[in-house]
């Protein structure tokens, strides 16, 4: 049915430039990789957006204390609601860290769970995981929590305003996929102020571009890596805490990813482009 209706169409389209590319090969195409190369001159890209009246910090009712780039102090009320309401010490200085995702194996778990145990165990850092799937990183995380009862929680639930609370509290998010189509989650983060970590792929590597320094000017809105490694994802989390630690720089990012728009508004005008010559 999917092949016929590739074939068929005059236009196909998917949710990022990136992964438009990906599905032309074995990897990603679940064996119809061959007719979307043959189809690759009506095939196109357009990333999704999220909804910036429901996800806006400066008027989230199910936040603590709303704030904006300008404002980001109050960002830290969040934390420490947060940190009361899961009983983990109320300290501001700390990094706190999360992942909001399906508990599963092609989100990035396994690498997640490779590393999680060495930064939990050797950096100061917070770590809460929210989510439901796959029984062993259910397990998994709930071990985490019972070794580092004063520093990780594992909210095994799907609860839409506390992921919000969530992301208004973190300082850093986690999202190494093996494979994202666009992916919503690290766009949400940048709005509420949480520095995205993620790796190259799918809607992740069209949204977030690593940073880095060139000269007095931040480049990038967020920290990346190519393979699929737990490594690599230890070491770009760990780059992520060092700039956080960094209290000016880190100002200075948060305020720029803040600002980052990933509203509808050019995804909507990229599908009006799209669907123009077929009316025309």
């Amino acid at each position: 049915l999917m092949k016929g209706a590739i074939v068929s169409a005059d236009i196909v389209s998917t949710v990022s430039k990136r992964y438009a590319e990906e599905i032309c090969s074995p990897e990603y195409a679940h064996g119809l990789d061959r007719i979307l190369r043959e189809s690759s001159g009506k095939l196109t890209g357009i990333l999704n957006g999220i909804d910036y009246n429901y996800y806006d910090p400066s008027k989230d009712s199910a936040i603590d204390t709303n704030y904006t780039w300008r404002s980001q102090k109050k960002k830290y009320e969040n934390k420490k609601a947060l940190q009361r309401e899961l009983g983990l010490p109320e300290r501001e200085d700390v990094p706190m860290i999360s992942v909001i995702s399906r508990l599963a194996s092609h989100k990035g778990l396994d690498l997640i769970t490779s590393m999680i145990y060495n930064l939990v165990g050797e950096r100061d850092v917070q770590f809460v995981v929210l989510g439901k799937g796959e029984a062993e990183y259910e397990d998994f995380f709930r071990g985490l929590e019972r070794a580092y009862g004063d520093k990780a929680r594992a909210l095994i639930t799907y609860d839409r305003d506390l992921s919000k609370r969530i992301y208004a509290a973190s300082d850093i998010f986690m999202m190494p996929s093996k494979s994202e189509p666009c992916g919503l989650s690290q766009m949400i983060a940048s709005r509420y102020g949480a520095i995205p970590v993620v790796r190259e792929t799918g809607g992740l590597y069209d949204s977030i571009k690593g940073f880095w320094m060139d000269g007095d000017k931040m480049q990038g809105n967020g920290f990346t890596f190519a393979n699929y490694s737990a490594p690599e994802l230890e070491e770009r989390t760990g780059a992520a805490i060092d700039l956080w630690n960094d209290p000016e720089l880190r100002t200075k990012f948060v305020g720029k990813i803040m600002r980052i728009d990933f509203s509808w508004k050019n995804s909507a005008e990229s599908y009006l482009d799209m669907y123009a010559p077929l009316w025309n």
